[in-house]
């Protein structure tokens, strides 16, 4: 056995609902939640990275899976572009009605472009920083707060709520200096 196996194994036994659901939340579909998990595990253990703890692994995977379900809706998208150019027919979509507790917010989720998905999920459900999402996404700190608002007005329009986003945004008073040209 690999020395990453025995904490693969406590990844996958301790964390692995909580994954799914993270998944589930980003991707906004519970049919590629367990998909976008199991891509994460292998793709997060079949590398390189030597983790200390199982937080650190589950954070790891976290990230991963926000990756794969952006890059999968991007690679959709291109395949619905491309299929209507070559087909000159719309494609329709396939909609998979979510029921139970919850199922109302999921539906809420999927009107959200991923990045605004994966934005809101981050900052509201995860609890992360502005700075660790732009890290984690690879955006600027403004695109995030940008996607978050956006996202949370989207979701508030839909699920007829009032829910609003706070930053804080110190701000200084700066002295002005008139500039006029030639001078």
């Amino acid at each position: 056995m690999g020395s990453w196996e025995p904490l693969l194994e406590r990844v996958v036994r301790e964390r692995y609902p909580r994954l799914v659901t993270h998944a589930m939340l980003v991707a906004g579909s519970s049919a590629d939640a367990q998909d976008l998990v199991q891509e994460a595990l292998i793709s997060t253990f079949s590398g390189r990275a030597r983790f200390g703890s199982v937080e650190q692994a589950e954070a790891y995977v976290r990230r991963a899976i926000v990756s794969r379900a952006v890059d999968e809706w991007r690679r959709r998208a291109s395949e619905s572009r491309t299929t209507r150019r070559v087909a000159g027919l719309a494609v329709a979509p396939v909609v998979v009605e979510e029921r139970g507790p919850g199922a109302d917010m999921l539906r809420a989720l999927a009107t959200l472009s991923p990045r605004e998905r994966a934005c809101v999920v981050l900052r509201q459900l995860d609890d992360l920083s502005v700075a660790d999402t732009a890290a984690q996404l690879g955006l600027s700190e403004g695109a995030v707060k940008r996607y978050t608002a956006d996202g949370i007005a989207r979701l508030n329009a839909v699920l007829g709520s009032t829910a609003g986003t706070v930053e804080r945004i110190s701000v200084r008073q700066v002295d002005t200096v008139e500039v006029r040209d030639g001078q």
